[in-house]
């Protein structure tokens, strides 16, 4: 395959920081409005509409499984748009991801139900899943180097943090149209045609992030490997050659992250309304008051990151989940507004700690010729333990007496392996921000 030509240099002055940040959070909001309105329909109202002879356990669970796929198909987006972004270039990666995932989700809403096509209803439901998580894996790694590699390195970890903003914004955007829906509409008019509408959306949102891209400029790191030549041939093969041990144990320190994050907006949702009685307008309302702080308080995590360092922000939230699991679990058990929304809000804090670090941390850890493939793919294989298989896991292990104290043991088993991930991982904060540290690797000049 021929070399790619150069990005060219923009003329002028350098963009701006706040006009590049706001650009990669529209993105991120728009591509995770995408993939959380599909969970939040999953927990709702997908298991009897595509899976109808199925009990509802069964068919909860069959929805998760659906829901599940789009966390592994997570991984190849990464490696696909990985290669691209590292090869050819950052801009790339976010115009055809947030196309992909736009369109399979618009599809979604327009999907046939199991009483009108049968079998090829689930069917055509998976495949429109996989497809958008083939999309989501690939705009995670686009959207933070366009943030990071863009910052001066003593705020990289506050403009990183800005693409972090956008999953919580989807999270309320999807879920707030979700509330709306189901409690102005009649619960027949909902499952029949009120839940599409979120999935229709998807096209607007996906047009309006497109044209906040339009205009993005190619970040100085890519166009240095472009004109010097030193652009990876094949940047999936060298990650997995020289950095398979980095991937996993960045895999395995985030999987608490999205174990948390899924307990709480998906499993508890379905948890609180089928098996605890709360309606699905409280549900929805505690789970987003949650989801609001916790998106107010990820520019403060990132800023401390450029502080305090990203390691110890991450070990600190790492440490409070652990500690927090059975807590989350009992409070969510006693079905009291006030109760359940803290137990979402501690855990979400946890969460957040983590994850407004990452953003600028994981970049940090990888060369900047497999940035966008290393980083990629190890934020989404924790994707798979900690989103995909969660849901289901918590399911299957609440079914029988109250409270589930088997979901509380998998969380905190899960938090206790990011622990230990985190612990082995080194500090990335640029050396001039601290205090001497020992060398990691002779790349670590090139890594920030």
């Amino acid at each position: 395959m021929p070399p790619a030509t150069p990005a060219p240099r923009p003329s002028g002055r350098a963009p701006s920081m706040l006009r590049l940040a706001t650009a990669s959070l529209a993105g991120t909001a728009v591509e995770f409005y995408d993939f959380f309105v599909y969970g939040t329909a999953a927990a709702l109202v997908l298991g009897p509409l595509f899976f109808p002879s199925f009990s509802p356990l069964a068919g909860t669970l069959a929805a998760f499984a659906t829901f599940g796929v789009g966390f592994f198909a997570r991984p190849l987006g990464s490696v696909l748009f990985g290669h691209v972004g590292d090869r050819y270039g950052r801009r790339p990666v976010l115009f055809g991801s947030l196309v992909l995932t736009g369109a399979a989700t618009v599809a979604v809403g327009c999907l046939p139900t199991y009483d009108a096509i049968g079998a090829a209803a689930p069917l055509s439901l998976v495949a429109l899943r996989f497809l958008q998580g083939i999309g989501l894996g690939g705009e995670w790694g686009g959207a933070v180097l366009l943030a990071t590699e863009h910052a001066p390195a003593g705020r990289r970890g506050l403009w990183g943090g800005f693409p972090q903003m956008g999953p919580p914004l989807g999270f309320l955007l999807a879920n707030g149209m979700m509330l709306l829906l189901s409690a102005t509409l009649t619960e027949a008019q909902f499952h029949d045609w009120g839940w599409r509408v979120p999935f229709w959306a998807a096209g607007l949102l996906a047009a309006g992030g497109l044209l906040l891209r339009s205009s993005l400029a190619e970040t100085p790191q890519f166009r240095e490997l472009s004109e010097t030549g030193r652009r990876a041939g094949a940047p999936v093969a060298e990650v997995l050659r020289d950095h398979w041990r980095l991937v996993l144990l960045t895999a395995g320190a985030l999987a608490a992250g999205y174990a948390i994050f899924y307990s709480v907006s998906t499993w508890a949702l379905a948890y609180g309304t089928e098996r605890i009685g709360v309606s699905t307008t409280v549900m929805l309302a505690c789970v987003m008051v949650a989801v609001a702080v916790k998106g107010a308080l990820t520019p403060v995590a990132a800023w401390l990151s450029d502080r305090v360092g990203r390691r110890p922000m991450c070990l600190a939230g790492s440490a409070l989940a652990v500690v927090w699991m059975f807590p989350l679990v009992a409070l969510l058990d006693t079905g009291e507004p006030v109760l359940m929304f803290l137990g979402f809000l501690v855990a979400l804090i946890a969460f957040v700690t983590v994850f407004a670090v990452i953003a600028s941390y994981l970049p940090e850890l990888y060369a900047p010729r497999v940035r966008c493939t290393g980083a990629a793919v190890g934020y989404n294989l924790a994707g798979v333990l900690g989103g995909a298989v969660t849901p289901i896991v918590a399911t299957a292990l609440s079914e029988g007496s109250r409270p589930p104290w088997g979901v509380a043991g998998w969380l905190t088993a899960v938090a206790l392996l990011s622990l230990g991930c985190f612990a082995a991982l080194p500090e990335t904060r640029p050396p001039s921000l601290r205090g001497p540290v020992p060398e990691v690797s002779g790349e670590d000049a090139a890594r920030v």
